[in-house]
């Protein structure tokens, strides 16, 4: 399959795998995270509440800016920026030991792989550009 018969079956936001991986990732957390302690609820909690969404939520904004270059790859930089602030979130949750070994591990693996197409799509704008 070339890459415009793969971009044809990409209606959404939501048909990116990267999304799909984010959001379930998001969920994971949101549903880890009510084990965290009482005095993590505005602090840790919040926060990797918060910028795992916001990966979601910025993903959704780039992909409505594609018709502006710039627009599009400034929300794709800040939806890696959010990714990367939930990696950050997810070791302080190791070292408290909030997350098990293998949940922080198979959280981390999807945000790494989210990053790594996020890097691709900033890296080939012109492939995901409208109009």
């Amino acid at each position: 399959m070339d890459k415009e018969e793969e971009r044809r079956k990409i209606i959404t936001h939501e048909d990116l795998i990267i999304y799909q991986k984010a959001f379930q990732a998001a969920i994971t957390i949101f549903e880890i995270s009510k084990r965290f302690p009482d005095e993590e609820r505005y602090s840790l909690t919040d926060q990797i509440r918060r910028s795992s969404r916001s990966v979601c939520a910025n993903l959704a904004e780039a992909w409505r800016k594609r018709r502006y270059k710039a627009s599009f790859i400034a929300k794709l930089n800040e939806c890696e920026a959010e990714a990367a602030e939930t990696q950050v979130w997810l070791k302080f949750a190791l070292r408290y030991q909030y997350l098990s070994i293998e949940e922080e591990k198979n959280l981390s693996g999807a945000y790494n792989q989210v990053l790594s197409g996020l890097v691709k799509m900033i890296n080939q704008p012109e492939d995901w550009l409208i109009g």
